[in-house]
C-alpha cells in the first residue's frame, strides 16, 4: 500500500526535490510544501514589501503567512505521515494543527539547535525529532525527546556532468576563513578555484553581493546543484570547509558521492568514511599542498580515492539511506 507523505520544508537549495524522491524511491507518494517560497509574482511583491517593514514587525508578518499556508496544505487531503525540515519559521498555529490533525510526523533539522528559533524544551514537545548533530541529539534525550542522529546525504538522483577543473576548488559561501585558505594555497603555487555569488566578480553579483573587494583568486558565480557536482567531481581536488558545525554538511556526502578527491578539514570524518582511503583529511595548508601536488603527480593514486569514496557513498550514505531513517520515527 502507497503511504502518503508530506514534506514541509524551507526551498534551501532545491533539497527538497532530492528527499522527495528519496521517500519515493521507497514506496512513499509525496507532496511538499515549500512554507519559505515565492513563487507567483503576488507572492514575491508581497514579499518585497514586506521588507520594506520594520525588522519585528516583518518578521512577524513572514511567519503569520507562512504558517496559515502550511496549515492550509495540511488539510488539504488525508497524509499518513508528516517530514517537517527545519520548520522554526513557523509559528505556534502549525505545531497546534500538526498535533490535533493526529497524523505521525518527524522533525529533521539540518542546523543546530542554537542556530534556529527551536528550544530543546519546544523540540521535546512535538514529537519524534531527527537532527545532523551528535551533540543536539544527546542535549534533546536529555530534555526527554524522542530524539536521533540522522546525518545529511547525496542525492544520487541527481544528474550530472563531469567539468574538468586542474586547480583545488571550493564551492560555497565566501567566509574569512576559507578566503584566507584558498589565498594562501594559491600562495603556495598550487592553483585555486571558488565558486559562488560572493566570490563572482561579475557585476550583477557584486551589487548583489556588495562584495566589492576581490579575493584575490579565480571565482565564477553561483551554480546549480548539477553544475556544482560536476565541478567536483572534475576538480584536481575540491575542499570542504567546515565552520563551527558539529553536523557534517551535504557537501560532506556530495563530494565524495559525485567521485572528487575530497579533502576534509575535520578528522572526525572518519565516523563515515575511511581516512586515506576514501576521503582526505588536513589540518594546515601544507598538507593541502602536498595532497594535491600528490595528486597531481599521482594521477592513480588520486583516481582510487575518489572511486573508493563514491562507492561508499551509495553503499551508505545516500538521502535513500537518510530517508529509511527517518521513516522509522514514525513506524
Amino acid at each position: 500500500m502507497v503511504r502518503r507523505l508530506l514534506i514541509v520544508s524551507p526551498d534551501f537549495h532545491g533539497y527538497w526535490r532530492a528527499v522527495a524522491a528519496a521517500f519515493e524511491s521507497i514506496g512513499f507518494s509525496v507532496s511538499v510544501h515549500r512554507y519559505d517560497s515565492h513563487s507567483t509574482v503576488v507572492d514575491r511583491v508581497r514579499n518585497k514589501l514586506q521588507h520594506e517593514l520594520p525588522e519585528a514587525m516583518r518578521s512577524r508578518t513572514a511567519e503569520e503567512k507562512a504558517t496559515l499556508r502550511a496549515v492550509e496544505h495540511l488539510g488539504s487531503e488525508r497524509f499518513d505521515a508528516v517530514l517537517v525540515i527545519k520548520g522554526d519559521q513557523l509559528g505556534d498555529i502549525w505545531w497546534e494543527s500538526l498535533g490535533a490533525s493526529g497524523v505521525r510526523s518527524a522533525t529533521w533539522l539540518y542546523d543546530e539547535i542554537r542556530r534556529t528559533r527551536y528550544t530543546p524544551e519546544f523540540l521535546a514537545a512535538t514529537g519524534p525529532v531527527a537532527s545532523y548533530s551528535h551533540d543536539d541529539v544527546r542535549l534533546l534525550n536529555e530534555h526527554g525527546a524522542q530524539a536521533a542522529f540522522v546525518p545529511l546525504g547525496f542525492d544520487a538522483s541527481q544528474g550530472f556532468s563531469r567539468v574538468d577543473v586542474p586547480a583545488v576548488t571550493l564551492v560555497g559561501a565566501r567566509y574569512p576563513n576559507r578566503e584566507r585558505l584558498v589565498r594562501d594555497i594559491q600562495d603556495s603555487g598550487i592553483p585555486v578555484r571558488a565558486y559562488g555569488r560572493d566570490w563572482s566578480r561579475k557585476l550583477t553579483d557584486v551589487a548583489r553581493t556588495r562584495r566589492f573587494r576581490s579575493a584575490g583568486v579565480p571565482a565564477s558565480g553561483d551554480l546549480a546543484r548539477d553544475g556544482a557536482y560536476g565541478v567536483m567531481a572534475g576538480s584536481l581536488a575540491t575542499l570542504n570547509v567546515h565552520a563551527d558545525q558539529d553536523g557534517f554538511t551535504m557537501r560532506t556526502f556530495e563530494a565524495a558521492g559525485v567521485g572528487g578527491l575530497e579533502l576534509v578539514d575535520r578528522a572526525d570524518v572518519h565516523e563515515f568514511y575511511d581516512v586515506g582511503e576514501e576521503v582526505l583529511v588536513f589540518d594546515t595548508v601544507e598538507e593541502i599542498v602536498e595532497l594535491a601536488r600528490r595528486a597531481q603527480r599521482e594521477p592513480s593514486w588520486a583516481a582510487g580515492i575518489r572511486e573508493a569514496g563514491r562507492k561508499r557513498t551509495l553503499a551508505e550514505h545516500t538521502l535513500m539511506h537518510r530517508a529509511r531513517s527517518l521513516e522509522a520515527l514514525w513506524v
